[in-house]
């Protein structure tokens, strides 16, 4: 059953084009398009409606110890109000999902997860969590707004105090409504996200759209914001069958500890995660065979035409690293197009 997230009405009165996404009815795009929405991310600011999220708490004298064993990254030196990245992996090294976690109290942590991975992993995390851990999926109980773009500071800045670095967070009240405030999103802009009661969601929206600097975004800009700025997606970039060292998330991943999946990982023979730059004149998207001179050397994950780089890109998994300016040919629609390697990230804020 497709569930309607506490902006639904919202999104209907502002002429979104509603579409099935993960089993919830989110906006894939309003009347100023998707190019227009990308953009005002990129120069001022866009709000998304991120509900369709999924929340999870672990708390008591072992969450730590489960957290540490269930991902793959170190929460050991996590401070209270600060958040980081990890990965959730199968025995054999494929992944389970990512996420983020934020640290709220010395023994409690917020786990924030893929809405279309909620129940497989709110059910991976029970059947492995041991000793003294309360576990329980708050998944319900909130609401999520993305405000993303280099004047969201500003902009969100008259309504409350903010956390001033990127991965960190508060607790604080927004119009009088108690909210957490992260810097933190998924568009490799300068932005917040916004966790609030699902009562609340609604005021908060209008009142942050009152600002003219602020436009509604929906899924498609969102997609092509995230692979512009070359953020992986599950599905795409990561699944069961890719570790994370061979999607490129060596950052989130700590071999010098205990984690599910660490030996699988560590015996894999690598694949690498590579960006592309379409110089023929055509779009790759998933799914397309990759050569190098006439050899199959992979596939692409995900790709599209990136607004603010003017230029078709795309994220490809190889068998092997190919350095920078490659030159390769990507197979769209039985047509082979050409391409050059290029550096991953293909968008970086300040850059």
């Amino acid at each position: 059953m497709t569930v309607k997230t506490p902006l639904y009405e919202e999104h209907v009165g502002l002429d979104g084009r509603i579409v099935d996404f993960a089993g919830f009815f989110l906006p894939v795009q309003y009347p100023t398009g998707v190019i227009r929405e990308h953009m005002a991310v990129r120069e001022k600011a866009g709000l998304f409606d991120v509900s369709h999220m999924g929340e999870v708490i672990f708390r008591g004298k072992d969450a730590l110890a489960n957290l540490n064993y269930i991902l793959t990254n170190d929460y050991t030196n996590l401070k209270i109000g600060r958040v980081r990245y990890g990965v959730m992996c199968y025995e054999d090294g494929g992944c389970v999902d990512d996420l983020i976690v934020y640290r709220m109290a010395e023994d409690e942590f917020f786990v924030v997860v893929n809405a279309s991975n909620r129940f497989k992993d709110v059910d991976w995390m029970r059947n492995h969590i041991k000793g003294e851990c309360e576990f329980k999926d708050v998944s319900d109980e909130y609401a999520q707004l993305a405000l993303q773009g280099p004047l969201s500071g500003e902009i969100l800045g008259k309504y409350t105090e903010l956390p001033q670095k990127y991965y960190s967070f508060i607790k604080t009240e927004i119009l009088g409504k108690d909210v957490i405030v992260s810097q933190t999103g998924y568009t490799g802009e300068y932005g917040f996200e916004i966790y609030c009661r699902p009562e609340d969601a609604c005021e908060l929206w209008r009142e942050i759209l009152k600002d003219e600097r602020v436009i509604p975004c929906g899924l498609g800009a969102r997609d092509t914001l995230r692979l512009e700025a070359s953020m992986p997606l599950y599905g795409h970039e990561m699944d069961e069958t890719i570790s994370p060292l061979e999607t490129g998330l060596d950052f989130g991943v700590k071999m010098n500890k205990d984690f599910i999946g660490r030996d699988a990982i560590a015996s894999r023979k690598n694949r690498h995660r590579i960006g592309i730059r379409m110089t023929g004149r055509g779009i790759a998207r998933e799914h397309c065979d990759v050569y190098v001179n006439d050899q199959l050397i992979g596939h692409t994950t995900s790709g599209t035409h990136c607004p603010y780089l003017k230029g078709a890109y795309a994220m490809a998994l190889t068998d092997e690293a190919y350095e920078p300016g490659t030159v390769v040919e990507v197979d769209v629609r039985g047509k082979r197009i050409e391409g050059v390697v290029t550096e991953l990230p293909f968008y970086k804020r300040g850059e």
